[in-house]
């Protein structure tokens, strides 16, 4: 119960009366109350009533995001942020591509509104996500067998899916690769959708357990969802070979599995679009029912404008606009219809030829400078560690990722010692590396590798 003292020194908490009473009985210059004034106090105490969020604990940090925040707090000049997927030149600084600077002139020059979009979204941006995936005029366009909507990049765009699996697809499990981008198992658990894992990485090798991977999604329960990476693998830089990925469908068609493609790097990965969707396109040539989730972060460095979208494949026409139908009440009461700015440059982009050549320039500009760098980083570590170890596993792995063996020990002697920042599980964006930094990178790797355990 609230409570409080009053001492005869604050006329603001004072009654009006007692104020007045105590100015007539005084005279104009000797009053004992206004000189009692200057050395009292009020002194207040109030019962502070628990609050209702009691029952809330703290969230630990993001792995990922986490390490920006650290990187921030460091004043040391040799630093590097090798932890989030972001392009950075040579500079180290944030690149906005050309074509997308042209993209937004245009939208100024039309004078765009900004009108909500359908939940849907943008029918421009729609067409043109689903021709880059498969190609335009693929029969699944052509006979409208794709149920395509826009979502919040790729995140939004799987959890829409994973919304509609729990929904339509009952007990239904979905196997991911161990390991995978930490984000997926965050939004599978909070869609209240059972996963599991397949093996994929080889620590022996630094390669991928293929035989391991087929065993697991032959053993998991018939008719299960098997979330694939379709290019440049997050975290690992590991993708199946051509002839892989054929036994993968083989499998995943024998066990009546449903593969679910997350398309984070389309044209990003090796600098051509169709070579990066190429895995995709083997399973369409099947006649499989899947998913694809894209994402346009990366190759249009759109990171900030959420644009991606869910594509669902069905064997006819009926049933891809009732599951876009299903998509879309899914979505209205998520976030109800999506952005259009990031839609609109999509759009734009892929719409124009001309602007269309010029973003694959860029695209093969970035990927060739990762590569680059890739390939810089592996020559410092062959000149440098004199041990003998077999560095070339980075040379095999592809994307802007590379996973460099290091356990969570060392991964912390390369921050706590070097000042290089990047996840736990040993993974480095090299498309935060500039070539001037590759040697410090090495010297960093090495004495990690070699002197922590």
């Amino acid at each position: 119960m609230a409570s409080s003292m009053l001492s005869l020194g604050s006329t603001s908490l004072l009654p009006r009366e007692f104020i007045k009473d105590k100015l007539k009985l005084g005279t104009s210059g000797s009053n004992s109350f206004l000189k009692a004034k200057s050395c009292s106090r009020v002194t207040m105490s109030v019962a502070v009533k628990p609050s209702r969020f009691e029952g809330i604990t703290m969230a630990p940090p993001d792995p990922i995001l986490g390490v920006s925040e650290a990187f921030k707090a460091d004043t040391n000049e040799l630093k590097l942020n090798l932890g989030v997927g972001a392009y950075r030149t040579e500079e180290l600084q944030p690149y906005v591509l050309n074509v997308v600077k042209k993209a937004e002139n245009l939208m100024l020059e039309r004078g765009d509104n900004k009108e909500y979009l359908p939940i849907e979204g943008l029918a421009a941006f729609n067409k043109a996500t689903a021709e880059l995936l498969f190609g335009a005029g693929h029969p699944l366009i052509k006979e409208q067998k794709v149920a395509t909507i826009q979502g919040l990049s790729g995140t939004g765009s799987l959890r829409l899916a994973a919304a509609l699996i729990e929904r339509y697809f009952p007990g239904a499990k979905v196997l991911i690769s161990a390991p995978t981008w930490g984000n997926h198992k965050n939004i599978f658990n909070d869609a209240k959708v059972p996963w599991s894992e397949y093996r994929y990485y080889d620590p022996k090798t630094i390669g991928l357990d293929f035989e391991g991977m087929i065993a697991d999604i032959k053993e998991a329960p018939e008719g299960s969802f098997i979330l694939l990476h379709g290019c440049a693998h997050n975290p690992t830089g590991i993708d199946p070979t051509p002839e892989q990925w054929v036994k993968i469908a083989d499998v995943i068609q024998e066990k009546n599995h449903i593969p679910f493609f997350d398309v984070a790097y389309q044209g990003f990965a090796s600098g051509s679009l169709d070579e990066d969707a190429s895995s995709v396109r083997l399973f369409a040539e099947r006649g499989m029912e899947f998913f694809v989730a894209q994402s346009y972060s990366k190759n249009l460095g759109l990171y900030a404008e959420r644009i991606g979208a869910i594509n669902v494949v069905c064997s006819s026409a009926d049933a891809a606009t009732r599951v876009k139908s299903q998509l879309k009440r899914i979505a209205r009461p998520m976030y109800s219809n999506p952005p259009v700015h990031g839609a609109r440059i999509v759009a734009n982009v892929v719409g124009d030829a001309a602007m269309f050549n010029e973003w694959k320039a860029e695209m093969e500009m970035m990927a060739g400078r990762i590569k680059t760098v890739r390939q810089k980083l592996y020559d410092s570590l062959v000149s440098k560690d004199k041990s003998g170890k077999d560095w070339s596993f980075i040379l095999k792995q592809i994307g802007m990722f590379s996973f460099t063996g290091l356990n969570k020990a060392q991964s912390d002697n390369m921050t706590d010692k070097w000042h290089v920042y990047m996840t736990k599980d040993g993974r480095i964006s090299l498309a935060g590396l500039s070539m001037a930094k590759c040697e410090y990178l090495a010297d960093a790797i090495i004495d990690s590798y070699h002197n922590v355990s």
